[in-house]
């Protein structure tokens, strides 16, 4: 397989696990708050019901967030290949290399460190639009783009 294929779907990975710990997180609130139902009356039960309440509530940004990352990432082409730095780029500089995606940390593909970064990000910025041959100075550290997938 691909370099770009593998870390697509690592990124891919990474987004499921995060959607089913959420998942379950949601899924123990919600029995949290069926228990509660069911239990003593008064203040303590309405603060609990409260604050089970804010955690559900804390869960579903979570899971739209989880969302939108599944949307960023289907919007690459994973066959594509690309000679300007743009998402669903895999960038290899003189200091990293990068996949130009989400923000799903850091991959080893056949022994060779990538990181998964949104274009978002600082770093994902001073790459944008980039070339091979160009050189990038981030947080004080200057680095050439190598080589663009």
């Amino acid at each position: 397989m691909e370099i770009k294929e593998s870390l697509y779907a690592k990124c891919n990975e990474y987004i499921d696990n995060r959607f089913q710990i959420i998942q379950n997180s949601i899924n123990e609130i919600q029995e949290s708050l069926l228990s509660e139902t069911k239990s003593s009356a008064g203040d303590k039960h309405e603060i609990g019901r409260a604050m089970l309440q804010l955690e559900r509530e804390k869960a579903g940004q979570q899971l739209a967030e989880v969302q939108k990352l599944k949307e960023t990432l289907a919007k690459i082409d994973v066959i594509k290949p690309t000679e300007i730095v743009c998402l669903g780029s895999v960038v290899y500089t003189s200091q990293a290399n990068y996949f130009i995606s989400i923000s799903a940390g850091k991959f080893t593909i056949d022994t060779v460190e990538f990181f998964a970064i949104s274009p978002n990000t600082p770093i994902g910025q001073l790459l944008l639009s980039k070339q091979v041959g160009d050189e990038v100075i981030f947080r004080e550290r200057k680095f050439k783009i190598k080589e663009i997938l």
